[in-house]
């Protein structure tokens, strides 16, 4: 066929979009103390290769135990509530996020989630960079204050 390779047709209703209802996300996932994560999108549900994503609620006044996700980058988006992430060695630094915020975390960073309210919920979205459900529970002994740090935007800098 003059270096023409053969392609079979793609069954797209099979192997094309899949919508995941909200109430159907499966809690069988990799977990961390003081947190609730479920997932939505991984290899296992839909053939996702190369993110997982899914949901994380962590209750009033709780806070997870420091972990890391080895090589994975994360993303989390904070639907409702107010995120205080510390970071760190000894979990040494902070920041806090509200609903409409995104956070980054990078590959092997220690890291803490705490739900800085007292009486509501914090729920947000997870998305991370492989399909793997890599979780890292560390043992830390955290500082007793933390130092905030605040992003400066590298592109958009502020005057």
């Amino acid at each position: 066929m003059g270096g023409q390779h053969r392609h079979e047709p793609i069954d797209w209703k099979t192997h094309g979009v899949k919508v995941i209802p909200g109430d159907q996300l499966d809690p069988n996932t990799a977990q961390t103390p003081g947190m609730d994560r479920a997932a939505a999108i991984n290899l296992a549900r839909v053939g996702a290769q190369k993110i997982w994503a899914g949901t994380v609620k962590i209750h009033p006044n709780a806070k997870t135990g420091a972990h890391h996700h080895g090589h994975l980058e994360s993303v989390i988006y904070v639907l409702k509530g107010r995120a205080r992430m510390r970071w760190g060695e000894h979990l040494e630094y902070v920041a806090e996020a509200g609903p409409g915020d995104f956070i980054f975390v990078p590959p092997y960073v220690p890291h803490q989630e705490i739900n800085a309210s007292t009486d509501e919920t914090l729920e947000c979205v997870l998305v991370r960079s492989d399909n793997e459900a890599v979780v890292v529970n560390l043992d830390i002994e955290p500082v007793e204050r933390p130092q905030e740090v605040r992003w400066i935007d590298p592109i958009h800098k502020h005057g």
